[in-house]
This record gives structure tokens, sequence and C-alpha cells, in this order.
């Protein structure tokens, strides 16, 4: 029976908010439409004389140099990936190379149109601070040209005083680089496949062949040499190269320059999964039996079609993983991690359904099976769906974990509710009214009347709740951790 309690008790708004920044840029691929207008782009490079290349590259460096770190190489690069729309074996010169490179890429906002869906977890480094003050990373959904999502992050420091302070972005932006020859244990890749549905013979050749670890150049080269082996060119083996293929890039490795600023880093969209764009991820500070301290966030990949619920891993924010998860569990968005296993079990609540909360257990951090109900819409601000709103957060009375309801009009809140610390399956709390609902301010926005967070933290003996406002901006609020819990019990 879940005890209903007339909540007295409401967040304060402390800011600051931080809105959509149209000025910060990242150079990104450009692509033209069909290779036919590539090619053409070439070859009309290809004509000028080198003095013009020259000239034309020099207005380049001219207009961009100073905005970015790294041109000349992220533009021989794209060379690179571009050269084999050239005809012909002509030997080009370092300028003509930067400059072909230049007519394939672009500079893209990743934050013009929106920032919102805020996490916040405490900073891997803690050192050099006043007493009491805590320094955390926030991750945002950023989203700008063709509605794509990215994650990009902010530094901030909470003091004694839960004073919030973020400190100024970088100006200018950047992704992480492809990291080469990425591990893969071949007996966890074999159980995704099985659970994929992608096992025959060939599949089977094939991994008897990679040992106990792989890179994905190897896998490459043993599809290849067992294709020609077999002679095998069947629907089913063909279907399983691709599988495989798709399974690896889609886990795959990501490594930011270490002497870049936090806020310089931006994680967007780089497999075909995740296309149109990496949605609404809940970072958690994830510690171990032994102590290790692991920070994972479950977020939604998006292909313009499909929604997968995936999962990334750091320990420094500098070296990402990203991992698919798999079993009749992972569906839906908004599934969130416990911080520690709970009686030897990762937990993870979620809404499979798009409309309860739900809660299940595994053994295996990348299988989820057998979700169970956890609560139900209950209250008419929460009558249409309800859905978690990031990680629970431990306390000496259960685990607090904040919630979001929809109502009436479509109108987001964010509520919270206790679970049992022992058997998180038992709720012993629900608030009956809404912890924070959007005000007058925070109701216009490219998704109007919402407030919506992706993780909280606690500092102290205070909830801090960083908030998006109508998936626009995202702000700051608290609320004292003994009143809430009054409430709750």
């Amino acid at each position: 029976m879940t005890a209903n309690k007339s909540s007295a008790v409401h967040a304060t708004r402390v800011g600051p908010t931080l809105r959509p920044d149209h000025s910060r840029v990242l150079m990104r691929p450009f692509r033209p439409s069909t290779d036919d207008i590539a090619r053409r782009i070439v070859s009309q490079i290809m004509n000028l004389s080198e003095a013009e290349v020259a000239s034309v590259l020099g207005g380049v460096f001219s207009d961009f140099d100073s905005r970015h770190d790294g041109v000349e190489k992220f533009l021989q690069n794209r060379f690179t990936q571009v050269r084999h729309h050239i005809v012909g074996n002509r030997k080009l010169s370092a300028k003509r190379q930067a400059l072909i490179g230049a007519h394939f890429t672009h500079e893209y906002s990743p934050e013009s149109a929106a920032l919102f869906n805020p996490s916040i977890v405490p900073h891997p480094d803690q050192s050099g601070l006043p007493k009491g003050s805590l320094r955390f990373i926030l991750s945002l959904r950023a989203t700008g040209e063709g509605h794509i999502s990215s994650i990009t992050f902010r530094l901030g420091v909470i003091d004694a005083k839960h004073r919030i302070k973020l400190m100024p972005p970088v100006a200018f932006a950047a992704e992480p680089e492809r990291v080469p020859n990425a591990i893969y244990e071949t007996a966890l890749f074999a159980r995704k496949l099985e659970e994929l549905g992608v096992r025959n013979k060939f599949c089977r050749s094939v991994l008897e062949q990679l040992g106990e670890s792989f890179t994905i150049g190897h896998l490459r080269t043993v599809l290849d040499e067992e294709a020609k082996r077999t002679g095998e060119n069947s629907a089913s083996a063909d279907r399983a190269a691709r599988g495989m293929l798709l399974l690896a890039e889609s886990n795959y490795d990501v490594r930011f320059d270490p002497a870049q600023p936090v806020s310089q880093r931006v994680i967007f969209p780089s497999s075909p999964s995740q296309s149109n764009g990496i949605e609404d991820a809940r970072f958690v500070q994830f510690k171990d039996d032994n102590g290790k301290v692991t920070y994972y966030a479950t977020y939604t990949a998006y292909d313009g079609k499909i929604i997968l619920p995936q999962l990334l891993e750091t320990s420094d924010f500098v070296h990402f993983k990203f991992i698919t998860l798999n079993g009749p569990g992972v569906r839906n968005k908004g599934m969130a991690l416990f911080p520690r296993k709970v009686n030897g079990q990762y937990v993870m609540i979620s809404r499979q359904d798009d409309e309860n909360i739900l809660i299940m257990f595994s053994d295996n951090l990348h299988f989820w099976s057998e979700p169970k109900l956890l609560l139900a819409p209950e209250q008419p601000w929460e009558f249409i769906k309800m859905g978690n709103c990031g990680s629970p957060i431990e306390t000496e009375a259960g685990w607090l974990v904040l919630s979001h309801g929809v109502g009436a009009m479509r109108k987001y809140c964010i509520g919270a509710f206790l679970l049992d610390l022992k058997d998180p399956r038992r709720v012993i709390g629900r608030l009956k009214e809404p912890l924070l609902s959007p005000n007058e301010e925070e109701r216009e926005g490219y998704v109007p009347n919402v407030v919506y967070t992706c993780g909280a933290l606690l500092h102290g003996r205070k909830v801090v709740i960083p908030y998006a406002m109508s998936d626009s901006a995202s702000s700051f609020a608290t609320v004292p951790l003994d009143e809430l819990l009054a409430a709750l019990q």
C-alpha cells in the first residue's frame, strides 16, 4: 500500500539560468546531398591554380583559424575521408588537400535551439575547494539545426551555503576522436548477438576465430576471410555479417583531449542508431562493491524512427564508452540506474509502457528483463503518464526518486517518491502534490508547460535539482532534504 502525503514542501528556484547560445560552434563534417555533387565540388577545386588555391585557403584560415583549435588538422582529416571522390592519381599539395577538406566541413551550433534536460554529478576532482563546497559536472541535452540532440557539459561549484556558480563556457566546442582499436570482449559480444537474434553457422564460425577479445578491424578481416573461405553468399550469412558489424559499430570508445575544458566537450551523434540525436542522458556516479567509482549515463538513441535506450560509461569525462543494452526490458525512454548494487544486483527504474514507472534487476549491466510495476499514475497532475527524473538518491530514510507527471493540457511537473533501501520494490512514500511546477516565466518554450530534470544530487542536507524549462533553457532549484523526507514519510 503506497503512503500518500499532502505535500507541504516545494522546491525553491535559486538559478542561475542557462539559455541557448548560438555563438558556441564546433567543426563538423559537411556532406553534400549526392556523390555527384561531391565529385563536382572536388573537380572544380582541382581546376584551380596553386595561386588560386593558396588565396582561397588563406581566406578560410583568416575566417576560422582563430575560432577553433586544430583547424588545419581537421581539414586534412576531412580530405582523407573524401579523397575517393578524386578522379585519377594526381599528386596534390597540402594546401589543395586542405581546401578540399574545407569544402566538406562546416560550423555547427549544437546549442542554438535549446539547452535542456540537465543532470548533475560530483566532479571526479574535488581538490582545492573551500570546506563544504562541491565541484560538479552538469550535462545537458543541446539541440541545434535539424533538431539534432547532443550532450554538452558545464562545470560549476556549490558552496557551503548551497549557492551555485557556473564557470563560463569555452566559446568554441569540440568533439572527441574515435578511439582506434577499441577492444571487444568476445563472450559479451556473442551474448548480445544472441539477444538480437543474430546467430547462425556463419556467425558461430566467425566468433570462434576472434579469440577472447578483438578489435573491429580484426572483425572485418575475419568476416571477409570467412566469406571467401566458405564462398557463402546466402541472405542469412550476409545478414549475420551486417548484424555483427552494426553491433560492433554501436559499441565504441571516444576520447577528448584532456587539456580541453569540460565545457568545450560535446558528444555529437556518430553511429547509425544515434543519427537523429542523443537524448536525455541521465548521469549517475556509480560506486561498485570494491569502492571503484564509474560514471554511467543511460540515454535514448534516436535514428528518426526508432528510439533505443543505451549506456555511456566514463571514469573521467575524457574517455567515454558507448554500450548497447539488450534484453526485453530495454524499451521506451527514461531508464535510470541506481547508484550502487542492491542485494548484489544492478537496479534500474524505467518506463517501458509509456505510462507507469517500473523497476528491474540484473546480474549484468548490459542485459535487462522482467520489469515489474512500481508506480502508476494516481493524482490528476500525473493522470496521462509518469516517468523518472534521474537516478535514485540514497538517503538514510530510503531511495529518494524524483519523478515527472503529465496531466491536463500536457503539463509536466516534478514530483518525488521514496523506496525502501533494502527492497526498492517497496514504495514507502509518495508526494501527493508536485514538488516543482512550471511558473509563468517557465511555461513558454519549444514544448510549453514543462519542467523536467534528468538527475539531481544531494549536497549536505539540500537536494539540488537542475531542471529544464519548456524544453528550451535550464535552471536550478533546491529543497531541504529533511522537509522532503518528512513529507514523504
